[in-house]
């Protein structure tokens, strides 16, 4: 496989992470707006924030290394 194969597979399997966690990120926002519309915020509330701002941290470096990675495809 040569070197442009297999930066465009790491390219495919970022792009589908990145599509897994916005998917979670939306489902999980959603849940947490609809316990606190029911006054429902506890420890699992909290929880849900500390997920929500990892999360986002993960798809920051996600799309940083997309982003990288695009620009080693221009370069080969």
């Amino acid at each position: 496989m040569g070197k442009i194969d297999e930066t465009k597979e790491v390219l495919n399997t970022l792009r589908i992470a990145l599509t897994i966690g916005m998917g979670i990120l939306v489902m999980i926002i959603g849940k947490l707006i609809d316990r606190f519309d029911n006054n429902r915020i506890d420890g699992v509330f909290w929880l849900g924030v500390f997920v929500t701002i990892v999360l986002i941290g993960i798809m920051i470096s996600l799309v940083i290394k997309l982003s990288n990675r695009t620009k080693e495809i221009k370069d080969l």
